[in-house]
């Protein structure tokens, strides 16, 4: 609202709060302004988060990375214990579609999963297709904690199926990854 008054004004600087003072090119970041201010993806892709433990979670993302890649999805991929935490949540709220995959842990989700989910919560992160895959071989908890956090955001659509690792990749679950694609891409 306030920047569609603002857009009627000559305007000549932007001094934001956090960062630097903009004199140039001063169209586009009031374009950028209203997408962030309205939550709304700069663009359509998929950002796939993944927290593995031993490696199995990492190699079922960069399969589901794989299949959305072969339908034509730019994709991002990040790796929650090894990355960036800043670029990660940058990514999440660039592209219209997140997938979380994260390993089982204590009953719980792995931790960098958990301060991810946390990290957006507290950013408000809202309006986006979410996909959930978890993995765990005897008692498969991380979908469960990762979709309470995530059904507490704003206008997010959790697409199923939600899909469940056990152990390491197989064929039938690679037919859960791919049902998972076509729903997020509708």
């Amino acid at each position: 609202m306030l920047l569609k008054k603002a857009s009627n004004l000559d305007i000549k600087m932007i001094c934001p709060l956090h960062g630097p003072i903009l004199k140039e090119n001063l169209g586009y970041y009031i374009e950028k302004y209203d997408i962030w201010s309205s939550y709304k993806a700069e663009n359509e892709g998929v950002t796939i988060c993944y927290a593995s433990i031993h490696g199995n979670t990492a190699d079922t993302a960069k399969e589901m990375a794989k299949i959305l890649e072969e339908k034509g999805t730019k994709v991002s991929i990040f790796d929650l214990a090894r990355c960036d935490m800043a670029e990660v949540v940058e990514d999440a709220f660039r592209y219209d579609k997140l997938i979380i995959a994260a390993s089982s842990y204590n009953a719980e989700v792995f931790p960098p999963m958990d301060n991810f989910l946390r990290s957006l919560k507290g950013k408000n992160y809202q309006n986006r297709k979410v996909g959930i895959i978890e993995n765990g071989t005897w008692a498969p908890s991380a979908a469960k904690c990762m979709k309470e956090i995530v059904e507490g955001m704003k206008d997010i659509t959790i697409c199923e199926p939600v899909v469940t690792v056990k152990s390491r990749l197989k064929e039938e679950t690679r037919e859960e990854l791919l049902k998972l694609a076509e729903n997020i891409l509708k």
